[in-house]
């Protein structure tokens, strides 16, 4: 059994309330959307990210024996159940902006339209995905901004939360703006480019430094990039200008070298200079080690002569902002607007749609979130992707997906692109979804008062 694909991957209460609606008939449609109630700190927007592994899921929904059984022996739910979720599948619908569209708070960026049991049952993880590589897309797509397109690789697998969290984190920072990762399955499983280099062991494994440059350099003679800051990094760069007319000599050139550790911006100045003066103007200089967007700038802003970063551990794990108040909520069920009222927590009712507007430059200006039927003169974000549970296009290529984020992180206006908090972006809440939600709380009150 695959845990990420099982339908056991949930929540114990959406299974109690799954035999409840079967108990009592309920399984009219009903309308989830998943929103993000507040940006974290410092973020000014978010990047949409996680629908293609949401929709493999609900393609691929299903009860097996072997978890059947075992819910059986848990002794908390009745046959009747057990035999409706022995033939379940996905049969809804579902509308979602594509992944990669910017968006902010109080805005759906997917609704679910299925039979209330189906719906609630996928609420969990379909909130794990979404939220995960939304999360990190978000947190990526700040690097990328100020990288500038200086290439970034995502060093993040080894420090990431789990197997599922680095291999997402790989495909979310690639949308988001990344030019590959180390981690090798990504690159089988989405096609992203995989890169790497080597470790301080394969330096420390051989008594002579200069030896384990020329041992790598034999064994990956398109690729040599060597890490140079294992004992002292200028001595180092020195060794790999007087080993290079050998491996010239040979066919093999020096691509580049990694700095890993130190004042890497006056590292990045010497060694620069060291591979100037040796005849290797053409060897590039990688920087790594606890890099992050604000690291980032700092370099950017010393002009240190660095050619491409590898981020880790602050992107895989969002480290400033590991999570999102993000949510999976009713909005209608029967027909019938549903309102969540909790203090701090309320929701807007309905199925909505979001409308983008943009300025003369091309530049977002604002969105307007209003019901769905309410038709705008905006761009529409959410469109529909899935029907009668089944998938209405094929999926687009993670290249395709992060050439289009690329577009749409070039439409944020200046303030939006900067690291620290700038002014909200003013999303809208139309007169419409206003006058549905004054009817609605007409309704919760008659009921509070019987």
């Amino acid at each position: 059994m695959n845990p990420s694909t099982s339908a056991l991957l949930t929540d114990l209460y959406e299974l109690t309330m799954a035999q409840a609606y079967q108990e009592q008939g309920m399984v009219e449609p009903a309308v989830f959307e998943f929103f993000v109630r507040k940006l974290p700190p410092c973020r000014n927007f978010l990047v949409a990210a996680g629908l293609e592994q949401v929709l493999d899921f609900l393609s691929g929904m299903h009860f097996t024996q072997k978890e059947l059984a075992w819910l059986d022996q848990t002794r908390l739910f009745k046959p009747g159940l057990l035999r409706y979720l022995e033939t379940l599948r996905f049969t809804g619908a579902v509308e979602a902006m594509e992944e990669g569209t910017l968006f902010f708070p109080h805005e759906p960026i997917l609704r679910i339209v299925a039979p209330l049991p189906e719906a609630q049952l996928v609420e969990s993880r379909v909130i794990n995905l979404l939220n995960f590589q939304t999360m990190v897309a978000s947190k990526a797509a700040r690097s990328a901004l100020v990288a500038g397109g200086k290439p970034i690789i995502d060093f993040g697998l080894r420090r990431a939360h789990g197997a599922e969290a680095g291999l997402l984190a790989a495909r979310a920072s690639y949308l988001a703006g990344f030019s590959g990762s180390a981690t090798v399955l990504a690159g089988m499983t989405y096609g992203i480019p995989v890169y790497g280099t080597m470790a301080h062991s394969f330096v420390q494994a051989h008594k002579d430094e200069v030896q384990a440059f020329e041992h790598f350099a034999q064994a990956q003679p398109n690729n040599v990039v060597l890490l140079i800051d294992t004992y002292d990094t200028e001595t180092a760069a020195r060794k790999v200008t007087s080993l290079a007319p050998v491996l010239r000599a040979k066919g093999i050139s020096v691509k580049g070298v990694r700095l890993d550790s130190g004042d890497l911006a006056d590292h990045a100045r010497r060694v620069r200079r060291i591979l100037d003066e040796g005849g290797l103007s053409h060897t590039q200089i990688i920087a790594s080690g606890n890099l992050d967007e604000y690291r980032l700038k700092d370099l950017l802003d010393s002009r240190a002569p660095i050619d491409s970063f590898a981020v880790g551990t602050a992107m895989t794990t969002s480290s400033d902002a590991p999570s999102l108040d993000s949510a999976y909520k009713l909005q209608e069920y029967a027909g019938r607007p549903c309102r969540k009222r909790s203090e701090g927590k309320a929701t807007w009712p309905g199925r909505k749609q979001v409308y983008r507007y943009y300025a003369g430059d091309g530049r977002l200006d604002h969105d307007v979130v209003t019901t769905h039927d309410d038709r705008l003169s905006g761009i529409p974000l959410l469109q529909a992707v899935m029907s009668d549970g089944r998938r209405l296009a094929a999926s687009p290529s993670v290249t395709d997906l992060r050439r289009r984020t690329a577009d749409r992180l070039a439409q944020l206006p200046e303030s939006l692109r900067a690291l620290e908090t700038a002014p909200a972006y003013p999303v809208q809440i139309s007169q419409a979804l206003q006058g549905l939600a004054e009817t609605v709380d007409r309704g919760l009150s008659h009921v509070k008062e019987i």
